[in-house]
Parts: structure tokens; sequence; C-alpha cells
């Protein structure tokens, strides 16, 4: 973060300094977590329905925070620290990001989706850092407190700038498209997430819609030119779609899946065709692929920097994360999140691994609403109809699937814990064997993945 005076800092967010004096340094850095506080750095307290981060005002300004904002002043101001008295600190935090973005005349790509996100927001990041220096949403920072704190790392040298951003509510994007304003707006596709909140996928469509409500004048919209809904969408913006339907604008042809070892495809716009080779598994990667040379095409990256871009592909954290262990053994850690079409997606893959068994470890998925049960039926039946040789259900919910798998064919156990079910998977992860291991993430089945990685490393 470049510095911002304590008064700009006050004039940006609409507060009143409490204490002012002359000579108060400048700030460079924000912190909402008093327990990594920076020194000299501006604390933002959080409130949520469990806490008031209010009450840790102190002791952030002791571990070095120069000053606050705060909706509530504490009985005694410190006279070597700054107040700055606001509203509501999650609004002052959005129009802090939202002043200090102003400084950068770069291009702002925004992003949102049902399934591939993180994995779009990465592989657009890849591909225009061949060129560029680009800032890119940390981990899953793509939220109200994670995307303006995005926003607040830009620093002189940056050249563009990728922000993911999610929802689970109506509203949401736009709130933070009202920080972001992207000059382009990708939206991966409409899927099931988050039904259980916005009521059908004609309402997921609305609120991912919402992302062109701040998209400049002059804007470009991207769309995944294979989803049906996307597909109904008539945009008052230069609008392109990417897919392997034959009315996309940047069409995908020629896929060869590779299994573990990713995907070869062509991409053919109308500017040039390029063979690009993808280092990560699932034919759904070229979407991401796609609309990458979309966007690099806008911001003129020639033809070798796009393939060279793409090929710097690395997957973010347990998003289909490959891992190779003794004796030919195999673990696809995608136990980032989980909905039914990512679960699909990551299905298939598996199933097309050239190990000689396979093993699916699949736990609930949340915020499905109505469609809880069905899917995840459905999940445990698509395992058994594409040879998956046994799964492992684990979770309150998962005993669904446990039944779809069997009552079509599969083998399947179910298990109520993680911990129950730990011993069984390790005799299952033998030699010559994939094992997929996805859930939603409130399941943290990153810790089966540690275990099995300790008992075969």
């Amino acid at each position: 973060m470049q510095p911002m005076t304590v008064k700009e800092i006050a004039q940006a967010v609409g507060g009143v300094w409490w204490n002012p004096w002359e000579g108060a340094a400048p700030v460079s850095a924000v912190c909402t977590d008093s327990r990594s506080v920076q020194p000299g750095s501006l604390f933002i307290p959080w409130k949520g329905e469990r806490f008031d981060g209010h009450n840790f005002i102190d002791a952030a300004l002791s571990a070095g925070a120069a000053g606050c904002l705060c909706a509530k002043l504490p009985a005694d101001l410190r006279p070597d620290k700054f107040y700055i008295k606001v509203d509501d600190t999650r609004l002052a935090l959005k129009a802090l990001a939202a002043h200090y973005r102003d400084r950068f005349q770069i291009p702002f790509i925004q992003i949102t989706g049902s399934v591939g996100k993180t994995t779009t927001k990465e592989m657009i990041a890849a591909v225009l850092g061949a060129k560029y220096r680009v800032l890119k949403t940390p981990e899953n920072f793509n939220n109200d407190i994670g995307t303006p704190l995005t926003l607040l790392q830009l620093r002189p040298e940056h050249e563009a700038a990728v922000i993911e951003t999610g929802m689970n509510h109506f509203g949401e994007i736009a709130y933070l498209g009202e920080m972001v304003r992207p000059d382009i707006a990708v939206i991966s596709n409409i899927g099931d997430a988050h039904i259980e909140f916005l009521g059908s996928r004609e309402g997921i469509l609305k609120a991912k819609s919402e992302i062109f409500q701040n998209l400049k004048p002059d804007g470009v919209a991207i769309l995944n030119g294979d989803d049906p809904l996307l597909n109904g969408l008539e945009l008052p913006f230069t609008t392109i779609r990417c897919g392997q339907s034959a009315h996309c604008n940047v069409r995908v042809t020629d896929i060869l899946d590779h299994g573990v070892a990713g995907i070869t495809c062509t991409v053919t716009t109308a500017r040039d065709t390029y063979v690009l080779r993808i280092p990560a598994p699932g034919e759904h990667m070229v979407y991401s692929a796609s609309m990458a040379v979309a966007i690099a095409e806008l911001l003129h990256l020639n033809h070798a920097e796009i393939i060279r871009g793409v090929e710097a592909y690395q997957p973010a954290g347990s998003r289909m994360r490959v891992i190779h262990l003794p004796e030919d053994r195999c673990i696809l850690d995608d136990c980032y999140n989980a909905n039914p079409q990512s679960v699909s997606a990551a299905l298939e893959i598996l199933a097309k691994t050239e190990c000689d068994r396979k093993v699916a470890v699949l736990g609930d998925m949340g915020e499905l609403g109505d469609l809880t049960a069905q899917a995840h039926y459905n999940m445990g039946a698509l395992a058994a109809m594409l040879g998956i040789d046994f799964v492992a259900a684990i979770g309150e919910k998962a005993a669904m699937i446990a039944d779809g798998a069997v009552e079509s064919g599969g083998e399947a156990y179910h298990f109520a814990t993680k911990e129950e079910a730990i011993r069984e998977l390790t005799g299952q992860l033998g030699p010559n064997t994939a094992m997929l291991v996805k859930a939603s993430h409130a399941m943290h089945f990153g810790w089966i993945v540690e275990e099995l990685c300790k008992a075969y490393d």
C-alpha cells in the first residue's frame, strides 16, 4: 500500500479525526485482525455476529498500530495514536479501498461465477503475468473483507489487477463491484452453489449479473459461451463468449485429455489461433484458458506471451492439486470446496486417470437447500456409473452419496466423520491407486490429505 495521510483517510471514509495533531505519520498498511498488526498500520475493527473487534483496539494499538477507525470510541484515547470515528467500519473499509483504487489507471478484471472463480483468476493472472506485473486476489480473499484488503495492496509497479469476487446473497457482487469498478467483467458459469439462499439458477444468474452494474461504459463482458443461462444475457457492453460451441467468439477445439498431466487444445479467436498446453487436469480448464486468451488479446499480449502464460498456470491451494506418492499412488487434492458441478467434473477426471484402482472420498456439499438430498445421491450414482472402484462418503449429508453409489451398482461405505474414516482410507490408497478427496470447505478435508501423505511419504 502506498502511504496515505491520516487526514486523507478521514476524508476518504467520511470520518472525524477525533484527536488531530500535527506531524502524524502516513499509514502504509491496513489490518482487520489485532493478532497480525504491522507497525504503523491502520487498524479497522470488524463487528460480527459473535465478536466485536472494537474490544481489541487497545491490543492492536499496543501491538504497533498507528491508529484506528472505530464506530465507537474507546473510553480512553491514547495521545500518541489517532482515532477516526465512522458510522460503520465495514462501509469505511469499502470507501477507503474505493478511494485508493482511484489512484491506479490500470486495467481491472473482476471475476465471479458458481464454479471455477479461483481457477479462472489464477489462469488470467498467469497469462497476463507473461507481460505485466499483476496484482491478484490472494487465497480466498474474495469477500467484503478480502476484496478491499486486496485493492489496498496495489502499488505503483502493478500494471493490471485480477480481482475474484464471491457471494452467497443478492447485493454482494454489486457491493464488491463498487470498489473494483472493472474494465473487464468475467462470469465463469452459473451452477447450483448457494442456491439455498438464491432460490434457483435464475436467481444465481441475477446475483452474478450484478457484476455489470459497475462495469465501465466502454468495458467488456467475458462469458462462458457454453452456459445456457449466460447465453441468454443481452448486455449493453462488448461481449465475448468463450467455449466449444460454434457461436463462441473465442472457440475451443481439438481437446485432448492427458489425465493428470493436463489438457491440450486449440483456441481460435478473430485475431489468431493458439495451440495450448494446460498443465492441470480436467476438460473444464479450457474455459479458464480461453477466457484468459480473450483478455490477453484485449490487453495486447502477443502470441508467444499467451502460450507461455498458459503453460505457467499453477493451481491455487487444494484445487485439483495432483500429489504423487510412492508405488504409483496419486491423490487428487480438490478439497477446497464442492458443489454438484465441481464434484461431477472431479469425478470425471478421476475416472480418466491411468491408475488401476480409483477411489473417491466425498463429503458434504453445503448451501444446496432443497436440492441437498438429490444432489448428494446423484454424485454417488455418477461415481458408480463412471466405474469408480470405491466411494468413501463422509458426513451427515454424504450418507446419500453412499446410497446413490450402492444403488447404482458401486461399492461405498459411509462414515460419520473423517477421523472415523482415515484408517479405511489409508488402506484403500494402495499401489497404483488414484484417490480423489473432495468436499465443501467446512468439512476440512485437507486433514485427510495431510494424513495420507504422512502415511506414504
